[in-house]
């Protein structure tokens, strides 16, 4: 701990550097009112302010240059209840103060040069409640509190009084309290509180630090009822001790602090005037104390709270604490510390047999020898014991001998915080069946917890085991025997692999309601991390490295760790690096009420990734890159939040970007957006950069509406162009093939139909260059039998036709024309300037079935669209054949070509 008298340098260090940083404490220039309330405090005033509110209730004028209160400056406010002129330089209170202000309770006149202190000065203040006068230096002269009828408080400490008399008479009847501190009373006389003995309220004394040496027999029992007594710092000696607690043995003292009065050594006999006494509440701390005499507390039967912090206690044995057969609360916080020139403290075994009613050991921060099987032997009550921060050896591998004494205890809450536990071994809480709390943090674990080492607390609740020195692993048992658990905090305590199980550990905690794994560098767990926990209301993963699980490019896809927490109240996820949320990452958190996701790389959000949290009232988005607040991605959570904290991001100071939250912000309570000035500043454009958002004009956003019509109109007209345009140039055959069938059945002009009632004498009017002769030959002719007969133009053409006319006359016997495609024939231009066109209008007249083609080659689609002015899309699939390369395949080839001759020529839909 500090020394005292190095605070005030420290605190000279810590506001220059606050200065140099240009963050100082903004200085305050004229006086704060609210609620009633008026704060004129370290203002410099040397006068009452006159321009207050007439009906404030309270005035602080604390910390100024005032050498005076009169009553004509304080008569405006005569509302006044509580005044406060202290730390000033006021000589003295002026008798018409309280006359101005009939309600006055509370008086503070602390601090200042106040010496002579009359009854006039004080006759109209009858209704005051609490009066402190203390550090100054007060003279009374003749009954100054005599008109105080209803004081209860009242404080004249530190005015170097030489005496407890305060008067001769009897006054003060409503006194509660009663401070004589820091004061030069070395003596209590007989009669000292007579001018109290009327006051049957007095309940505290306070004689803090004041030399007293001599006490008279008899001098508190004017004050008998008195219930506490404070004597911290007052260096009496063990031999005035005994005298005190002689002189209280008539008293209704149940509180005694003696803090601070160098007790080194306590006897047998210094609290034997305390034992008829219903004394229950006694402070030892803070006296250097070494040794305490077996029985010292022997006549404290009925005391329940002993301190004894802060001693330096070197050994406790079983008469150490005989006769506390009530005590219930034991604190030996640093009582029991080991330093360079003395040995580790002692205790010895039954040393706490004799506390049988003892339900709380506070044993932090002490050095023990050792920790025997014996040691808290005969705590039958004992409910929690504390022995955090301590150093005791046997705590380093803790076995289930470890704690053995504690057998008999009813124990439910254990600390065993900061000492240096390097291994749990199996079965070492075994016999603390009743434990409910389990504290842990700040040890040297490192092992794999395999579940057996909580075995036997089926009753624990919570187990606390953050900020390990070591590195914890965890099995998918490692929790199995604790299966009632509700607080599980393991932060800053595992390896980073250790959640990454097949099996979730924290599966059997169906009850779990709060989970911290915060600080742990985590980078990959499993989508079943939180299966079956409904019960878990707060989970904290901030400070990990959960970035990649969230990303879309991740192997197999975002984990959504979160769907087994549906119940979830406060999520906290900062400092993970997250620049992405998918879209189904917070699905189904319906009753969330705080997210928070600060001091991440977030910018980019998705429209929906929030549209579930109506429930949020705290968002915590500080410190990341977000540039813009759109009511597509905010509109949900922002609806009933109390607090938002988004400082600190690069905002774009746009109306795309901004205006729709500067409109939120504008109608929302300014005080649930903390920092709103001076930490919300724009980072572009260049017109704002450095600029609150508060100062973003809205109304230049206005003009943008018109536009923004225009905007939609040019953009729709300019797209359909384009796509129109793409259309006709890659697709315009289609349309003007469609449209002409469209035309010919509308007016009629096609006769598919008459045709289809008619004989036809070949299935195939076949169109070939002559190069390709001898393939039509060898392929296509064999197929000819009594159902499929092909009319060749050289062939089975009339003797004595006219050539054209013998084509068209030969065209109409046939069902289909078939084309049997090479680059030959794209070059016959006797194909290309009667026959293809012919083809082409029984494909607009008839149907898309009435043409077949035989590719021999591989023709491009373009070129068979200029010589044959067809194209493979004007045809139906199975009209459009490909010659095989492999000769396995030709009978399937013949298939499909009787197929596609032997199909009715009207179109199937």
């Amino acid at each position: 701990m500090r020394p005292p008298r190095l605070l005030p340098t420290w605190a000279a260090i810590v506001c220059l550097c606050a200065v140099a940083r240009g963050v100082a404490p903004p200085k305050k220039t004229s006086c704060r009112v609210q609620g009633g309330r008026a704060d004129c405090s370290h203002l410099h005033l040397s006068a009452v302010p006159a321009d207050l509110p007439g009906g404030i209730t309270s005035l602080d004028l604390s910390h100024n240059t005032l050498t005076a209160i009169g009553a004509a400056a304080l008569g405006r406010y005569a509302r006044l209840t509580r005044l406060d002129v202290s730390f000033n330089s006021i000589s003295r209170v002026e008798g018409g103060v309280c006359a101005a202000l009939p309600s006055l309770q509370s008086l503070h006149v602390q601090h200042n040069e106040v010496h002579l202190l009359r009854r006039e000065d004080l006759s109209s203040c009858t209704n005051l409640t609490l009066l402190n006068v203390a550090s100054n230096r007060l003279k009374l002269q003749g009954e100054p509190f005599s008109v105080l009828q209803k004081l209860k408080y009242l404080d004249v400490s530190k005015n170097k009084l030489a005496s407890a008399k305060l008067g001769s008479e009897p006054q003060l009847p409503g006194l509660v309290t009663l401070s004589l501190g820091h004061n030069d009373i070395s003596a209590l006389k007989k009669d000292d509180f007579s001018f109290l003995n009327q006051s049957s309220f007095l309940r505290v004394l306070n004689l803090s630090s004041v030399p007293l040496k001599t006490l008279e027999p008899g001098c508190f029992q004017p004050i008998a009822r008195l219930r506490s007594v404070i004597l911290d710092g007052s260096n009496m000696g063990t031999a005035a001790i005994s005298k005190l607690c002689s002189e209280l043995s008539d008293t209704s003292v149940d509180a005694l602090s003696l803090r601070k009065m160098k007790l080194v050594t306590l006897l047998n006999t210094t609290f034997t005037g305390l034992q008829n006494t219903q004394l229950s509440f006694l402070d030892l701390s803070f006296n250097g104390l070494g040794r305490i005499e077996e029985g010292s507390f022997a006549s404290l039967s009925r005391l329940q709270t002993l301190v004894l912090s802060d001693n330096n206690i070197k050994h406790l044995t079983k008469g150490t604490f005989r006769g506390l057969k009530s005590l219930k609360k034991l604190q030996l916080t640093r009582a029991l510390v080991k330093s360079r020139t003395s040995a580790t403290p002692i205790i010895d075994d039954f040393s706490f047999q004799a506390l049988p009613n003892l339900q709380s050991l506070i044993l932090q921060n002490t050095a023990v020898r050792e920790i025997t099987e014996n040691t808290f032997t005969g705590l039958t009550s004992l409910t929690e014991l504390d022995m955090s921060w301590s150093s005791y050896t046997s705590f380093k591998n803790i076995t289930a001998r470890t704690l053995v004494s504690l057998a008999g205890s009813p124990l439910t809450k254990l600390n065993l915080a900061g000492t240096a536990i390097v291994e749990i071994n199996a079965g070492s809480f075994s016999v603390l069946r009743n434990l409910t709390t389990l504290v842990l943090d700040n040890n040297y674990i490192k092992q794999t917890l395999t579940g057996r080492e909580f075995e036997g607390l089926a009753q624990v609740r919570e187990i606390h085991m953050s900020n390990n020195h070591q590195t914890v692993n965890l099995s998918s048992a490692a929790f199995a025997h604790v299966p009632n658990l509700r607080i599980l905090t393991l932060g800053k305590s595992l390896r980073s692999t250790a959640l990454n199980l097949e099996s979730s550990p924290f599966k059997a905690l169906s009850d779990l309601s709060v989970l911290d794994l915060s600080n742990n560098n985590i980078a990959n767990i499993r989508a079943n991390l939180l299966e079956g926990l409904a019960s878990l209301k707060v989970l904290k993963l901030q400070h990990n490295n959960l970035a990649r699980l969230w990303k879309s490019a991740n192997r197999g896809g975002p984990v959504l760790f979160l769907e087994g927490a549906p119940n979830l109240l406060t999520l906290q996820m900062d400092s993970n690096g997250l620049d992405e949320i998918p879209a189904e990452a917070l699905r189904g958190l319906s009753r969330l009420r705080e997210l928070s996701l600060a001091e991440n790389l977030l910018n980019n959000l998705k429209d929906s990734v929030f549209d579930g949290l109506e429930s949020l009232r705290i968002f915590n988005l500080q410190k990341n890159l977000i540039t813009a607040v759109r009511p597509q991605v905010f509109g949900t959570p922002l609806s009933n939040l109390s607090l938002l904290d988004m400082a600190k991001n690069p905002f774009d100071c746009t109306c795309e970007s901004i205006l729709w939250f500067v409109n939120w912000l504008n109608s929302t309570n300014m005080s649930s957006v903390p920092a709103l000035r001076d930490q919300y500043m724009c980072n572009t454009p260049l017109a704002y950069f450095n600029r609150s958002v508060m100062e973003f004009d809205t109304q230049s956003c206005k003009d943008m509406t018109p536009f923004q019509a225009l905007y939609i109109l040019t953009s729709t007209a300019v797209m359909t162009l384009i796509v129109s345009a793409l259309l006709v140039r890659f697709h315009g055959w289609r349309i003007q093939f469609y449209w002409t069938i469209l035309i010919n059945r509308t007016l009629g002009f096609g006769d598919a139909k008459g045709a289809e009632g008619r004989q036809f004498e070949y299935d195939a009017y076949v169109i070939h260059a002559s190069e390709d002769a001898g393939w039509v030959d060898r392929r296509l002719l064999p197929l000819e039998d009594a159902q499929c007969r092909f009319c060749l133009q050289d062939r089975d053409a009339v003797v004595g036709t006219p050539y054209l006319q013998s084509v068209l006359d030969n065209m109409r016997k046939s069902r289909k024309i078939l084309f049997v495609v090479t680059e030959s024939l794209l070059r016959d231009r006797w194909c290309r300037r009667f026959k293809a066109h012919h083809a082409y209008h029984e494909v607009i007249e008839s149907n898309r079935d009435s043409v077949v083609l035989i590719f021999l080659q591989d023709v491009h689609d373009y070129k068979l669209s200029c010589s044959l002015l067809l194209r493979r899309g004007m045809l139906r699939p199975c009209c459009i054949l490909e010659w095989p390369v492999h000769k396995e395949r030709v009978p399937a080839f013949h298939q499909k070509l009787l197929k596609a001759l032997g199909m009715t020529n009207r179109l199937q839909e």
